[in-house]
Order: structure tokens, then C-alpha cells, then sequence
């Protein structure tokens, strides 16, 4: 059956008032529009010049192809990650709502009833059918004006809170990829110490069963061999203390990954390029300019909270105004089921109503007063985060650059030390000197060697600093 003979033309004539209507909406929208708040900014963040990595997959720079296997299986299965991929999609659900509130709403009907009066309760005429019948078919439609932009600030504001979502994601995805980058760090580190600490474990066992042997012979005392029992078990601690470590790295690592319950119990964790190789292949950075520090989610995600508080403010100014609501419905009624569709049983409704709030109260007033106070509060994180955001970069360049100078330091002092225990060696084989020297020589050489660890590390850990700081890799 065609729409033209359920609905006559005359009755669609009747409700073009309300199309009509729809091409007004939003005529006005009260309250402030957004402006970004003015801020004194550095004109550039200098640093020395040097390589330049990739903007934003700037791990790969560092060449090694099994921690870019893990970066990829921490971005697939990690609960963070995926905890702010569902929020994202709870806002854009949020921000269709809204939009959705601009648009009319149009509902059809059906009804079919059947009662009965009784017979005895004086409301029926003589002889009329105690039992009823009723059918209906019809349209509704309601359309409210977007007069004082109510309707446009909430559709703003729920865009901004998705945008910002967004922007947390990627905060998420930023910090993700850093927390993988640097326990990775870690884990090589610790695999160096580990590997370090099981070979003076060796050297002193060794050491320990040939100062027995000859103190059976009678060529040394007590002491000298108590002393060779105490190294041994200091070695023994290094060791397991090492293993400790490395055990605890990679359990964290796993949960990173995103990996089972099982497989965090039982880490299996692959290793790639060595501490040292990484710290070769580490990119410098070059020139940074702070306008790199619009691409940092966290100021992204602070700003458009800000936008959304703004808009609030304006959706909670529009109730001191009038708000004009536009209905219609349009359909048929009849007793029989056959004369539904018949001229005789059509009905339309048009109506419409204009609400000014009188007295409240004083309650529109606090909900302007409330939104005034959350824009506040919202503009106060913003400047607060921008102010993080530059003190991040100025920590992050100079922890890269004092670690880079520690890290040379160190690896100076390493191979004095390591030359100094061969000496040590040299001069105790040949007679000259007391193995006493040579265990302290050992001891500052282990020490040098997890120092030197320690600073290849927290190098490779300050350039990942680096790169979060700037929101994401550096240069170009």
C-alpha cells in the first residue's frame, strides 16, 4: 500500500511547519566559545645535533628485531591498551547520543485493543455492544529547536571528551611502548650482570679449590683460606641476586606483553642485541622545537577537557532561556479492522510549547555555577600539564646528556680497572704481591662492570625518556 493513501497530501501539507522548523535549529548559542588560553612557551628546545630517528616507530632504529617483535605483541594484547580502546569507543557511543539529540524523533504505532463495559454501570446507551474494539496505525514525530545552542554545546562537548579519549589512548600506546622498551632494557641488562656474576662465581670456585689443595699442602694458613671461602660466598650472593632480578624483570615484562597467567608464572622471554649493541645503535636527538609539544596526548587529552568544560558552561547558560518543542502525529483509528485505512478514519495532531523557566530555585543558577567551577578546574590541569610537558623535555635532555657523559666516565674507569687486575695477576704469578691484592682488584673490577652495566642502561632508559617526553620520537 502506498504512503499517499494511508497519509492524504493535504495532511503532509499540515506538517511542514515542523520541517520547516528543523532549518532553524541552533540560532543562537550561548555562553563563551573556546579559545586556547595564552601561555608563555620557549621558542625552541636545543640539544646538540646529531642522528635523527624515525618519528614515530623510533625503536626500530635500534636494530633489533626481537624487541620490535615485542613492541608489536605489547600493542596487540596489552589490558591498558585495550581498556582505552573500549573507552574510546564508549565516548563515540556518548557523542552519537548527543548528535542524535539535534535530529527529530519519529515513532510508529500499532495498537490493537478489545474491552468491555459493563452493562449494569450506566454508560452505555440501550442496546449498545458492552464489548469494544479499537485499532491504530500512526506516525508521531518531535522536534525540539536548538533555539539557545543547549542541544549544539552538548554535541561540542561530547565530541571534545572523544577526542580526548583518543588522546588517552595514545598516552596509553606512548607509555606502553616506553615501559617495553626500558624493561627490555633492563632484561639485557641483567642478563650482562647475570653473565658476569656466573663467571666470577666460576673463577672463585676454581680459586677456592686450589687454595685448599694447598692449604692440605701447608703452603698457606687459615686465614688466607677462610678468605677464599668468603669471596666464594660473596660470589655465590652476586649470583643469586642477579637471577633474582632477571626472574622479576621478566615476569613484568610478560604482563606488558599482555601474555597468560601461565605464561607470566613461566616467562619465556627472547632475547635479541646485547646491552652494549643497543647503546651503539642509540639515536641522539636532534634540534627540538617546543611546538613538538602539541603532539603529546596528555596536552592533547587536557585541552579538549578544557573544550568540553567550556562547552558545559554554555548547554547550562541556554536553561535560563526558552526552549520551543514542536510535535505532530499523524494515523488512522477505527472500531473495525477492515475501515482502518478508510478517509473516515484518519487523525493528525500538530502541537507546540514554549518553556521559560520562572522560578527554580536558584537550581540553574548552581548548574552554571558548577560548570564555571569544572572549567576552572579544567583549564588549571591544561596549564598544569603543559608545564609537565616542558619539564619532562628539559629532565628528559638533561638526563640523556649527563648519562651520556656518566656512561663514557664509566667505561674509562672500567678499562683502568680491568687493566689494573691483570696487573694484579701478573704481579701475584711472579711472587711480588699477596693475593689479598688481587681480590681487591676483583672486587673493583666487579663493581666497575655492573656500574658500567648500570650506565649502558640508564642511557638507553634516557633516551626512551627522551622520546616520551616529546610525545613520540624525535625529529624530522
Amino acid at each position: 500500500m502506498k504512503l499517499g493513501k494511508i497519509f492524504p497530501r493535504s495532511t503532509t501539507l499540515k506538517l511542514l511547519p515542523l520541517a520547516l522548523s528543523l532549518s532553524l535549529a541552533g540560532c543562537i548559542s550561548v555562553g563563551p566559545d573556546y579559545q586556547r588560553p595564552q601561555l608563555e612557551l620557549p621558542q625552541q628546545v636545543a640539544t646538540q645535533t646529531a642522528k635523527q630517528a624515525e618519528l614515530k616507530n623510533w625503536w626500530k632504529s635500534l636494530q633489533d628485531p626481537v624487541l620490535n617483535q615485542l613492541v608489536d605483541e605489547a600493542l596487540k594484547q596489552n589490558q591498558d591498551l585495550l581498556v582505552a580502546t573500549a573507552r574510546i569507543d564508549e565516548a563515540k557511543a556518548t557523542a552519537g547520543v548527543a548528535l542524535a539529540n539535534r535530529f527529530p524523533t519519529v515513532d510508529a504505532t500499532l495498537a490493537a485493543s478489545r474491552s468491555r463495559t459493563s452493562e449494569n454501570s450506566g454508560k452505555l446507551p440501550s442496546n449498545a455492544n458492552p464489548i469494544a474494539k479499537d485499532y491504530q496505525f500512526g506516525l508521531s514525530a518531535a522536534y525540539e529547536l536548538d533555539l539557545f545552542g543547549k542541544l549544539s554545546r552538548a554535541d561540542e562537548a561530547a565530541k571534545a571528551r572523544l577526542v580526548a579519549s583518543q588522546a588517552n589512548r595514545d598516552t596509553v600506546h606512548l607509555s606502553l611502548v616506553a615501559n617495553v622498551a626500558q624493561t627490555y632494557f633492563s632484561l639485557r641488562a641483567f642478563d650482562a650482570q647475570l653473565a658476569f656474576a656466573e663467571t666470577t662465581l666460576k673463577s672463585r670456585q676454581e680459586y677456592l679449590a686450589l687454595q685448599r689443595k694447598r692449604h692440605v699442602a701447608g703452603s698457606i694458613s687459615d686465614i688466607e683460606l677462610h678468605v677464599a671461602e668468603s669471596e666464594l660466598a660473596a660470589g655465590e650472593i652476586n649470583f643469586t641476586q642477579a637471577k633474582q632480578a632477571l626472574s622479576n624483570v621478566e615476569s613484568a615484562l610478560a604482563v606488558l606483553l599482555g601474555r597468560s597467567p601461565k605464561q607470566v608464572m613461566n616467562p619465556d622471554i627472547a632475547r635479541g642485541l646485547t646491552i652494549q649493541q643497543l647503546v651503539q645503535n642509540l639515536p641522539n636527538a636532534a634540534e627540538l622545537p617546543s611546538d613538538l609539544l602539541a603532539r603529546r596526548p596528555d596536552v592533547a587529552a587536557a585541552e579538549q577537557g578544557l573544550v568540553a568544560a567550556n562547552a558545559d558552561v554554555g548547554q547550562a547558560k541556554a536553561a535560563y532561556f526558552p526552549s520551543l518543542r514542536l510535535t505532530t502525529s499523524v494515523g488512522r483509528e477505527s472500531r473495525v479492522l477492515e475501515d482502518l485505512f478508510s478517509p473516515a478514519s484518519l487523525l493528525w495532531n500538530v502541537a507546540s510549547s514554549l518553556v521559560q523557566p520562572v522560578f527554580r530555585a536558584g537550581a540553574v543558577g548552581a548548574v552554571v555555577d558548577g560548570a564555571e567551577a569544572r572549567k576552572r578546574q579544567a583549564l588549571g590541569q591544561y596549564v598544569q600539564t603543559v608545564q609537565n610537558a616542558f619539564r619532562d623535555v628539559h629532565d628528559s635532555l638533561n638526563n640523556a646528556a649527563s648519562n651520556a657523559e656518566i656512561d663514557a666516565s664509566t667505561q674509562t674507569r672500567l678499562t683502568a680497572v680491568r687493566e689494573t687486575y691483570r696487573l694484579s695477576n701478573l704481579r701475584y704469578q711472579s711472587g711480588y704481591s699477596a693475593y689479598v691484592e688481587v681480590l681487591n682488584a676483583q672486587r673493583d673490577l666487579m663493581q666497575a662492570e655492573i656500574a658500567a652495566i648500570d650506565s649502558q642502561r640508564a642511557k638507553l632508559s634516557s633516551g626512551v625518556a627522551l622520546y616520551k617526553a616529546v610525545g613520540g620520537g624525535w625529529g624530522q
